[in-house]
């Protein structure tokens, strides 16, 4: 509940207002299992890129997750860090 008080140019008080507000949560959304535990990795690149990206997750019978995920181990190899992805 919240109480608003109008002040007026002289400083008395005109008008009291009590208003009731009922704060909402915000709904839960459901985490897929596979996704729980697990961040968002993202960049934003040619739409050439993104094509060329799908063509050849079809031509690996793959999805783009598994590529990405094949690129960002690769990246961590050649860096002498594990590869985790």
């Amino acid at each position: 509940m919240w109480t608003c008080i109008h002040v007026g140019i002289y400083g008395s008080v005109s008008k009291i207002e009590v208003i009731n507000v009922e704060t909402t949560r915000k709904p839960t959304t459901m985490v897929p299992p596979s996704r729980q535990g697990k961040k968002t990795i993202s960049g934003h690149f040619d739409k050439d890129v993104h094509r060329q990206l799908k063509v050849l997750a079809l031509e690996k019978d793959t999805s783009i997750q598994n590529l990405l995920s094949q690129a960002l181990n690769a990246l961590f190899e050649r860096n002498n860090m594990p590869p985790i992805a």
